[in-house]
């Protein structure tokens, strides 16, 4: 039965994005009083699950926005399954700086060569910097755009489209690199 708690906490917080409130544990669980709650929630604390922060607010463990990590998948030839290895939190993984990153979605197909399609979303790092060849999303006279940084040995920039249909960008007045492209996530 604890189980069964664990697990819809789980997917209230993975619904939600948010613990739950002790009102809602109680419809949650079947409760018919927040002190029954009160004892579920500190065996949870007890496990490591939840915690409190210094309102008494409830917090998710790091595991709430995990999935299973479970090993890697032949491109080649088929080969036998493999049991569970671990899990994986895709923030931690993708995401190095939080609070510089954010997300956008791809308008257009000028880095389809790079594997970058109309409606994919990237996840990109702020910065004002970036090395010849990174993805970047930069203000080239007033308008925003992805395509690749170029640099050559005298320091002229340019942004090189993915794509042989576009032709590459040189500044008239300015290039200023607004992030880096991180990742690249598609929806099938």
């Amino acid at each position: 039965m604890y189980n069964d708690y664990k697990t819809k906490l789980t997917q209230f917080y993975n619904r939600d994005r948010r613990m739950p409130t002790y009102s809602e544990m109680m419809k949650l669980f079947g409760f018919k009083s927040k002190n029954a709650v009160a004892r579920l929630v500190d065996k949870f604390i007890e496990e490591g699950i939840v915690s409190k922060d210094y309102l008494g607010r409830l917090i998710a463990d790091t595991s709430f926005d995990s999935i299973p990590m479970l090993g890697s998948v032949k491109a080649g030839f088929p080969s036998d399954a493999e049991e569970l290895k671990d899990t994986i939190n895709i923030d931690d993984y993708l995401i190095a700086k939080k609070d510089n990153s954010y997300m956008l979605t791809v308008d257009g197909d000028s880095m389809i060569d790079a594997h970058i399609a109309d409606g994919d979303m990237v996840l990109v790092e702020k910065t004002n910097t970036a090395k010849d060849g990174q993805i970047v999303i930069a203000n080239v006279d007033g308008e925003f755009t992805m395509k690749y940084f170029r640099k050559d040995k005298e320091n002229k920039v340019w942004l090189e489209p993915a794509n042989k249909d576009f032709k590459p960008i040189y500044p008239k007045m300015y290039l200023n690199i607004t992030a880096v492209v991180k990742a690249v996530i598609r929806k099938y």
